[in-house]
């Protein structure tokens, strides 16, 4: 017999803003709307940093090569990111969330995770909370969100992914088990492509084939992700909501449709990655000390470089001229040929009065997924 999935009493929602860089090109350009635009690059060189759904249709996709964009679609507009514009809208939405529940862990500009159990509108219904802030959200920013609802993060997460863009869907708890056995494994998030690709060669297709491992099995395969797996697949991540994330590092990464070879091309690849970072770490007024480089290949093996300064790193030309420094030091040669994945992370951050008290307590961060 199932076991009770705990915490089912919880009220979690997951708001994924749709297609979110693009859409507030298309909202601010009104040329834009209803035509296939790719936020980042140029018909000549560069990288999609977003696309729009229109498209997306057309198989472009976020850190496709522009040129790979406009061949599958050589009617795209491609138009350079604004991202202050967009961390702009994203504190409208956010101003949103607030209004609901303190309990806001924002992800990204254009995502969070809202606890409402208890709420400040002392509305009971977790679904039509939803309603209301996605309609809110189109009123005061003419921008659509999508929603997921559900007792924990990873449910709510998978939830507002299932009916994108402008949809809500709910995983309730007696819902929620029969949901994730049917579910696809390529679907869970934390499960990526070549996980997925071995999952798929030990017969594991979908939720109910992972169920039939047990944890110690899970581990060997797939090491400390293992127990991850096996807690998810049963609707089990305790995970609260936290609003006052700690963060020991931030950092941005891009996995390539095409592998690079090419120096320069990977250089192109990492601008708009290393403007992302710089925004990050802008938005969390926080500056490490060290760089890391994370470089995957097309045989999935992967290298990092790193660098740690005396100063904080604080400047985007200082940040950029230091990756392309690592990027140029590893000795290619001895790597096969083909770049898949290129990321950058900065962390090494001065650790203020909170960060201390953590540390003293033993509190260790929880990865998300």
């Amino acid at each position: 017999m199932e076991k009770k999935l705990p915490n089912s009493d919880r009220k979690i929602i997951h708001i994924d803003m749709d297609a979110f860089f693009a859409s507030v090109e298309q909202l601010d350009n009104p040329e834009f709307r209803g035509k296939p635009v790719a936020v980042g690059g140029s018909k000549e060189r560069g990288v999609v940093a977003a696309a729009s759904y229109e498209a997306r249709k057309y198989g472009v996709r976020s850190a496709m090569p522009s040129k790979t964009a406009y061949q599958k679609c050589p009617h795209i507009i491609f138009t350079p990111p604004r991202f202050e514009r967009y961390k702009e809208v994203s504190a409208v939405i956010r101003s949103i969330f607030l209004e609901y529940t303190d309990l806001v862990e924002p992800l990204s500009l254009d995502e969070a995770f809202l606890d409402v159990t208890e709420n400040k509108m002392g509305i009971a219904s977790a679904t039509l909370i939803a309603k209301a802030i996605r309609k809110q959200i189109f009123e005061e920013t003419g921008l659509t969100a999508s929603a997921g609802i559900s007792i924990n993060k990873f449910l709510a997460k998978i939830a507002s992914d299932y009916q994108k863009p402008n949809g809500i869907t709910l995983i309730g708890p007696e819902k929620a088990v029969s949901f994730l056995e049917q579910l696809e494994v390529d679907k869970f998030f934390g499960v990526g492509k070549v996980t997925a690709k071995k999952m798929h060669s030990l017969g594991i297709h979908t939720g109910l084939d992972l169920k039939q491992w047990t944890k110690e099995a899970l581990r060997l395969k797939f090491g400390k992700a293992g127990p991850f797996y096996y807690d998810i697949v049963r609707g089990e991540d305790q995970r609260p909501v936290n609003p006052n994330r700690i963060r020991k590092s931030l950092g941005a990464e891009n996995t390539f449709d095409q592998d690079l070879v090419e120096i320069e091309d990977m250089k192109m690849a990492l601008d708009p990655i290393l403007q992302t970072v710089h925004k990050r770490l802008e938005k969390a007024d926080k500056f490490g000390k060290t760089l890391t480089l994370k470089i995957k290949f097309k045989d999935f093996s992967q290298i990092t470089r790193s660098i740690t300064q005396t100063e904080n790193i604080v400047s985007s030309e200082i940040l950029k001229q230091l990756t392309f420094n690592l990027l140029e030091q590893v000795n290619w040669e001895d790597f096969p040929e083909g770049v898949r994945l290129l990321g950058v992370t900065c962390s090494n951050f001065e650790q203020d009065e909170a960060e201390e008290n953590i540390k003293k307590t033993g509190y260790q961060l929880t990865i998300d997924f």
